[in-house]
Parts: structure tokens; C-alpha cells; sequence
């Protein structure tokens, strides 16, 4: 991430027009429940607003300066902050009630490793468990904020796709004006029975 990009990450314009336009569209679009995880935090504004309204947040950042500094700031509060990559750090199945990816993916090497970050936020997320994100659009602006740094712009005609090819459904990607692409699914529910101990001679190994 080049330096003007991460400044006005952890600028008070960006921290007010996090609660201002994100925060209410989050409390529309999903409950996020008791443990959140999220995915990028960078200098941690949107986690401010996860810790907030939930009782525990992991937060996943894969630089390590922007982790530690992240761990120091929120020591001793509801975050746990763990420095790596999300796509191979070992999380429990199943555990949490919601995951967010808050203008990060773009940041992530190809396609590809966006399609892994998904199918990994599947596996970790409960069953029935949302998954928001916003992005940046491909336009000249979000290209001209990214000289020397990674852009890997979604495509809005195709995230549906992918996310539901990852294990998601009840999929919603809209445009938040001209800069922004907004985007919710659910993993689904278990089936009933499903991860019940089989029953009969074929119940243990």
C-alpha cells in the first residue's frame, strides 16, 4: 500500500465517512453477531466500528508493521489482532457469526487469491453466517490512488458468480455510487443432521 493511500486510511475524513455511509448500510444489510472477523483492518478504522457493536472481533492483516501497531493501540480491548495471511492462517471452522472485507481484496495479488480468501471465509464462517464487503471500483481515480501498489479491481458482473462458486448464496452486489461496489452473502444453512455422529456401526472409526 503506497503512503497516501494508507494516510487517508487513518485519516478523520475517512473515520467519519465510515459512520457515516458504512456503519448504516451494515446495520441494514446483515447482524453481525458476537464474534466477527475481519479481513485487512490496515490501520484499524473499521475495526474501531466492529469492536463497537460486537463482542469479539479477530482482525486478520497480513503487514506485519500495520498489525503490530494495530495489537498495541487495541490492546486490552474485544479485538484480537493476528498478523498473516488470511488465506492460510489457521482459523476453526465454523466459529464466527459474521466476516468483513472492508476495501481490501483489490490489495490481494490475482483473482485467484481473492477466489481462495472466499472459499477460506466460507469454511471459518457458522452456517447461516453473513459475509459484507465493500471495494473500490476500476476507475481512474482508484487507479490514480494506487501508483506503485497493487489494484486488483473486482468486477461486479462476475463477484456473484465467484462468491457463489465459493459456497455462498443469497448474494447481493450493488454500486454505491460511482466509486464503490458493495457486496453481502450468506453461507447456508446446515442441513438438518449435518454434522450429527452417523448412527449405527458406521458411527465411530
Amino acid at each position: 500500500m503506497n503512503q497516501g493511500h494508507l494516510d487517508y486510511l487513518a485519516s478523520p475524513e475517512w473515520a467519519a465517512a465510515l459512520r457515516t455511509d458504512l456503519l448504516p448500510w451494515l446495520e441494514t444489510v446483515a447482524e453481525l453477531g458476537d464474534d466477527v472477523l475481519e479481513i485487512g483492518p490496515g490501520p484499524g478504522l473499521t475495526t474501531d466500528l466492529l469492536r463497537e457493536c460486537c463482542a469479539s472481533v479477530t482482525a486478520v492483516e497480513i503487514d506485519s508493521g500495520l498489525a503490530a501497531a494495530l495489537a498495541e493501540r487495541l490492546r486490552g480491548t474485544n479485538v484480537v489482532v493476528i498478523s498473516g495471511d488470511a488465506t492460510e492462517v489457521e482459523l476453526p471452522s465454523g466459529r464466527f457469526s459474521a466476516a468483513t472485507c472492508f476495501s481490501m481484496l483489490h490489495h490481494m495479488p490475482s483473482p485467484q487469491a481473492q477466489d481462495q480468501l472466499f472459499a477460506e471465509l466460507h469454511r471459518v464462517l457458522r452456517p447461516g453466517a453473513p459475509l459484507v464487503g465493500v471495494d473500490s471500483a476500476d476507475t481512474d481515480l482508484a487507479r490514480g490512488a494506487h501508483v506503485d501498489d497493487v489494484f486488483v479491481p473486482l468486477e461486479p458482473e462476475t463477484l456473484g458468480e465467484r462468491l457463489r462458486a465459493a459456497g455462498f448464496t443469497a448474494v447481493t452486489v450493488t454500486a454505491a455510487g460511482p466509486h464503490q461496489i458493495r457486496f453481502d452473502a450468506r453461507k447456508p444453512e446446515a442441513a438438518a443432521g449435518a454434522g450429527r455422529p452417523a448412527s449405527g456401526h458406521g458411527g465411530a472409526a
